[in-house]
C-alpha cells in the first residue's frame, strides 16, 4: 500500500517504524529536515521537507495515488486541513490526530462532515486504557475485545503463587472459562501448550469474560477488590479524559496539579473531584495528601523521569496499584524495580489503532481486523477478526484445522455467546474470533492456515 504520513514526531516515528516493515511504500512529510534525515536512516521510507497542509507538497508526495493518508502533527487544525486536502486530491482513506478536548464531543460530526476516515486521539485512548486497568487492580495491562465482553489481562506470577508449578492442563481443569495465551519469561515470549509449566517471575496473558477473570483472580490469591479511590499527579489532557470516564464510577478521586489555571478548570468541570494546587513531585506534598490511603496511584506528568520517581515512591509507600505514563518505555529496560507496574504509552496505543486501520483496509474483501494489540514487549499480537461467509476456515473442527505454529485461537464470539474453544468447536460465518500469534503480518483470518 502507498501511505503518506505528515508529522515525524513521537507518533509519526512509531507509525513509520511499524508500517515500513509490512511491505508498504511510505512517504513522510515534515518541516524539520534533520528529523526527516534521522528517520530515513532508521527506516525504509522516503521523505519530503515541507508543510503537510500545502497543496503543492501533497501533490509532490503523490497523495493523488495514495491508499492511506495519515496526519499526526502537533496541531489539530493542520491535521484536519491536511486530511481534507488529501481527500480532495485523491487519497482513498484519511486519518487525522485530533487531541483538543474541546473537539472531543464533536469527533463523529467532524469525521462525517469533513470526510475523514478515522480520527485518533492519543490522550483519549490512553485515558481509556487507564480506565480499563481500574477494572482489574492486580493486572499489569488490560486489553478488551468484542465490545468489552472479553478481556485479555497481564499478570505476574509471584513467589508463593498457587499458579507457580502448575501446567496449563492443570490450570484449565481448575478454571474452564479462562485461557492462558502467552507466557513472557526472561524477556522472551512464547505461546504455551498444555504441557507448559508456569514459573515464579513469569508474566502471563489471560483471556476470558469479566466475571470469569474476577473469579480466577480471587481464587489464585490476586487482588480482586474493586477500586474505590485514586490519586492522580498531573492534570493534563489524559487526566481530563480520565475524569470524564470516572464521573459515574463513585471512585474517590484526587488530582494534584502544579498549574493554577489548570486546577481551576478541572475543579470547575469536575466538582466531585478533589483538585489540589501543589507540586506533586514534592515529597512533602505527597505525604501531606496521604497517598498511602488510596487504592491506585497514577503518575501523569509530562516528564518520564518524574513519573518514574513518583511511581517508585508510591511503591515504596505500599500503594498496591501503580500506573505510570511513559513516552519512552525503552528507559525501563535499563532500570530495575518497575516490572510490576502498569505502563501506559499513548504513542504506542494510537500506533496500534492506526496499524489496525491499515491492516483492515489492506483486506477490504476478507475477514477484517476489528482490533489489534501488541503484547509482551511487542513480541506478540492479539487480533480480533470478523469472519466472512466465504472464509476457508468455516465449518471445520478446530482440531482438524492446519494452522501455523506459535498461534492460538483464544475465543470465539457468536452473537451473545462467548465460546472458550475446544477441538470440536468450529468457526462459523460472522463470528468474531480472537487470535494470538507471534506473526505480525495477519490481515485476514485465513492467514492462520499453513
Amino acid at each position: 500500500m502507498k501511505i503518506v504520513v505528515v508529522g515525524g514526531g513521537k507518533v509519526g516515528e512509531v507509525i513509520c517504524q511499524e508500517l515500513s516493515t509490512e511491505e508498504n511504500d511510505i512517504v513522510l512529510i515534515d518541516k524539520n529536515q534533520d528529523l526527516i534525515d534521522r528517520l530515513l536512516n532508521k527506516f525504509d521510507i522516503m521523505g519530503i521537507c515541507g508543510n503537510g497542509a500545502s497543496y503543492d507538497i501533497l501533490v509532490e508526495a503523490g497523495v493523488e495515488n495514495c491508499d492511506i493518508f495519515i496526519s499526526v502533527t502537533e496541531m489539530d487544525e493542520i491535521n484536519i486541513i491536511a486530511s481534507i486536502l488529501a481527500k480532495k486530491i485523491g487519497a482513498e482513506y484519511t486519518v487525522a490526530r485530533v487531541r483538543n478536548p474541546e473537539y472531543s464531543q464533536q469527533l463523529q460530526l467532524i469525521r462525517e462532515s469533513l470526510g475523514i476516515s478515522l480520527l485518533i486521539n492519543p490522550e483519549l485512548s490512553a485515558a481509556r486504557d487507564i480506565a480499563q486497568n481500574f477494572k482489574y487492580p492486580s493486572a499489569l495491562s488490560v486489553e478488551t475485545f468484542a465490545g468489552n465482553r472479553v478481556s485479555l489481562i497481564e499478570l505476574e506470577i509471584n513467589e508463593g503463587s498457587p499458579l507457580a508449578g502448575l501446567t496449563l492442563k492443570e490450570v484449565r481443569n481448575r478454571f474452564e472459562s479462562i485461557l492462558i495465551c502467552v507466557i513472557l519469561r526472561n524477556d522472551q515470549s512464547f505461546i504455551p501448550d498444555g504441557d507448559s509449566t508456569l514459573e515464579a517471575g513469569d508474566h502471563i496473558y489471560v483471556t476470558g469474560g469479566y466475571s470469569d477473570l474476577r473469579n480466577f483472580l480471587k481464587l489464585t490469591g490476586q487482588d480482586s477488590k474493586s477500586v474505590s479511590s485514586t490519586v492522580i499527579v498531573g492534570g493534563g489532557r489524559i487526566t481530563y479524559y480520565l475524569l470524564k470516564m470516572l464521573e459515574q464510577s463513585r471512585i474517590d478521586t484526587k488530582v494534584i496539579e502544579v498549574d493554577e489555571a489548570r486546577c481551576e478548570k478541572l475543579s470547575y468541570e469536575f466538582p466531585e473531584t478533589t483538585v489540589i494546587h501543589a507540586d506533586g513531585t514534592d515529597h512533602d506534598v505527597l505525604e501531606e495528601q496521604m497517598i498511602t490511603g488510596y487504592d491506585v496511584f497514577v503518575s501523569m506528568t509530562g516528564i518520564d523521569e518524574e513519573n518514574l520517581i513518583l511511581s517508585a515512591y508510591a511503591k515504596q509507600q505500599g500503594v498496591k496499584k501503580i500506573i505510570t505514563k511513559m513516552s519512552r518505555p525503552a528507559i525501563l529496560k535499563v532500570l530495575k524495580g518497575f516490572e510490576n507496574q502498569s505502563i501506559v504509552t499513548p504513542k504506542r496505543i494510537v500506533a496500534n489503532e492506526i496499524i489496525q486501520f491499515v491492516r483492515s483496509r489492506a483486506n477490504t474483501q476478507g475477514s477484517n481486523v476489528e482490533a489489534l494489540y501488541r503484547l509482551a514487549d511487542n513480541q506478540v499480537e492479539a487480533l480480533q477478526f470478523r469472519v466472512q461467509k466465504n472464509s476457508a476456515i468455516c465449518g471445520i473442527p478446530l482440531s482438524e484445522l492446519k494452522t501455523k505454529s506459535n498461534l492460538l485461537i483464544a475465543f470465539i464470539v457468536r452473537g451473545q455467546e462467548l465460546i472458550y474453544p475446544a477441538g470440536s468447536d468450529t468457526i462459523e460465518p460472522y463470528d468474531k474470533v480472537i487470535v494470538i500469534t507471534t506473526d505480525k503480518a495477519f490481515d485476514d483470518i485465513n492467514d492462520i492456515l499453513e
